[in-house]
């Protein structure tokens, strides 16, 4: 009896042993099955999401605006986010993506560093305009996004809410464009270029150009702060033009 004991005993060890090294086996390929999954053709979610095979795919480091935002530009409002979805879907085309994971955020999505025939798609959208450095997770991609802003391309050509203020209902009616460092004049492109400043005592002053405050104001439309795009527009919002 208490040799078939051991016996028992020796298959149900076997057994648990065959068990751990069958889940040993298995996380072993399930990374290589997840990084297959990243490499393909991609469905443009929006300007800063991609689906490959069923996998949804955040672009790291980067936020575009949300499809249905409106950005202006001249003087008229366009559908920005639609905009941005549309530039990295040509940019893209029929050419395979690859990504390379840095996280997975707590929708379920991959968070990666994806490219395209070599090109870093995260670089080149916030280059062109069509999304911001994601100051927040990454700083990688400021330089881009201030060559962007100097050349006036993609949303800098006009005035806009930051992609993450958008989706908080943070909105100026009339895009105004808030970054998450301070926003120079060279921020704002086109006729928008009026600033409107909320004194430390309270006062709405707005500061059109030439004025000899109006290089050393910094507007931040966090406090209520935000750009015109006439003098008109300025005194009907409650403003006063500074009497320097």
């Amino acid at each position: 009896m208490k040799e078939s004991g051991r016996i028992v005993e020796g298959e149900a060890l076997l057994r648990r042993v065959l068990i751990v090294l069958s889940s040993i086996v298995l996380l072993s390929l399930a990374p290589a099955a997840s990084a297959a999954d990243l490499i393909g053709q991609a469905s443009i979610i929006d300007g800063d999401t991609i689906e490959i095979h069923g996998q949804r795919i955040r672009l790291f480091g980067i936020d575009a605006p949300e499809h249905d935002q409106l950005c202006e530009a001249g003087g008229n409002q366009y559908r920005c986010g639609q905009q941005a979805s549309f530039a990295l879907a040509d940019q893209i085309g029929k050419q395979a993506v690859d990504c390379a994971p840095r996280d997975v955020d707590q929708y379920g999505r991959v968070v990666a560093v994806c490219s395209a025939a070599g090109e870093d798609l995260n670089a080149w959208m916030v280059r062109q305009g069509w999304a911001l450095a994601y100051r927040h997770y990454s700083t990688a991609y400021v330089p881009d996004e201030d060559a962007a802003r100097l050349a006036g391309d993609g949303i800098w050509r006009g005035t806009f809410d930051a992609p993450w203020d958008w989706r908080q209902g943070k909105r100026q009616g009339a895009a105004q464009v808030q970054s998450q460092a301070p926003v120079s004049s060279a921020a704002v492109v086109g006729q928008c270029v009026i600033k409107g400043n909320i004194s430390s005592k309270g006062e709405r002053i707005y500061h059109v150009p030439g004025g000899p405050y109006y290089d050393a104001t910094v507007i931040d439309t966090a406090k209520g702060e935000r750009w015109f795009c006439t003098e008109a527009e300025a005194v009907a919002a409650g403003w006063r033009k500074s009497k320097l």
